[in-house]
């Protein structure tokens, strides 16, 4: 079948970079592949309609954007924190510090996350990070101002943002 085949390839292409920004929407990897899954089968199930979309990257992000709005407002599907955490290696500086630029992305409300991960690890555009939100561009201005303010109090004076 030629359109599974399409869908073969765009999902080979494309599955890692799919998976790094479901991470950056939701801090973890095993949720990130939750949300990825979720959104491919959803693509396989419309795979015919949106093969001939123009922009088939930015319905796709859209698609992952809705899945992690959606998954964050149920609450019951939520994981419970634990006060007792497992010993782990100590990390590397770069590795010390991705940790802290998610513990900060986490201290963000959904939509100021998902304005700055469109905005600032997708590359998109104002217009487009509009147009993945279904919101006006003066909210994704307001929200990712909003966010880098937030970001700046947070990070003010620590020595591994200096």
């Amino acid at each position: 079948m030629a359109s599974e085949q399409a869908y073969r390839e765009y999902v080979a292409g494309n599955l890692d970079r799919l998976r790094r920004t479901a991470f950056l929407l939701c801090g973890d990897w095993h949720t990130a592949d939750d949300l990825t899954s979720t959104v491919l089968v959803k693509l396989f199930r419309h795979w015919r309609r949106a093969a001939d979309f123009e922009h088939l990257d930015a319905y796709v992000r859209r698609m992952l954007m809705r899945a992690w709005l959606d998954e964050r407002r149920r609450p019951w599907r939520r994981e419970a924190a634990t006060d007792v955490v497992p010993e782990r290696a100590a990390p590397d500086p770069e590795t010390e510090q991705r940790l802290a630029v998610l513990a900060l992305l986490d201290e963000l409300p959904p939509r100021r996350r998902a304005v700055l991960v469109l905005r600032y690890f997708c590359d998109l555009s104002v217009e487009e990070t509009a147009e993945a939100l279904g919101c006006s561009t003066g909210t994704v201005k307001s929200q990712a101002a909003r966010a880098l303010q937030v970001l700046r109090e947070l990070t003010e004076g620590d020595p591994l943002w200096t």
